[in-house]
């Protein structure tokens, strides 16, 4: 049991420090946006530690993310100009929620949607696939959706809709970033998977 703890332990820590790395890599495209695959580690998480890894990790990523709002660990250039024009306290527990709250739930739901793979016949590789998949589909869902419930008002979400529908605007700023992520998590989430499981590391 206690080794089972330390290498947990052990893999969390390593996920988190994948997070930093990769909080400093993403991909700018246009509207504010970025591709990013910081959803990766949150799947592997939520794969060996179900749903406290989901937690943990997930909840990292969503920390780093509020951070870079201020230029902490990276840039986001939308939470950067959404917060230099409403530097509030209250403006910035609407941000917490959207970026930090919204995270630790992917991380949940993906541990949930793990948890039903492994009560199919499915190969490992494609219960992995579908899982980082679904983690990366959640993850473009909340964000936005919050996205517009929360900071649809304001100058910039407005300037960036230039009076399209909401469903126009959230096509056209998630279409290529949210294939390539759900791809690229769905694809190398499937080989963690089995890496996992040779290593018997699997929740």
């Amino acid at each position: 049991m206690k080794n089972t703890k330390v290498t947990q332990m052990t893999l969390l820590a390593m996920l988190v420090a994948v997070l930093v790395v990769l909080a400093f890599v993403n991909i700018p495209m246009p509207m504010g946006l970025s591709i990013t695959f910081n959803m990766i580690p949150v799947a592997i998480a939520a794969m060996a530690m179900g749903i406290p890894g989901g937690v943990v990790v997930g909840g990292a990523f969503g920390l780093i993310s509020f951070l870079q709002c201020y230029g902490i660990c990276g840039v986001s250039g939308m939470g950067v100009a959404l917060v230099t024009a409403n530097p509030g306290f209250g403006f910035a527990c609407l941000m917490f929620v959207q970026r930090f709250v919204s995270r630790v739930l992917v991380g949940v739901l993906a541990a949930l949607v793990f948890r039903g793979m492994r009560k199919t016949a499915a190969p490992m590789y494609v219960q992995g696939l579908v899982t980082g998949f679904s983690a990366a589909c959640f993850n473009t869902i909340f964000f936005m959706s919050l996205l517009v419930i929360l900071f649809g008002q304001t100058e910039f979400v407005q300037n960036q809709m230039a009076g399209r529908s909401v469903a126009a605007y959230l096509v056209a700023s998630v279409g290529v970033n949210a294939i390539v992520e759900m791809i690229v998590a769905a694809l190398v989430t499937g080989a963690a998977g089995v890496a996992l499981k040779k290593a018997r590391l699997l929740a």
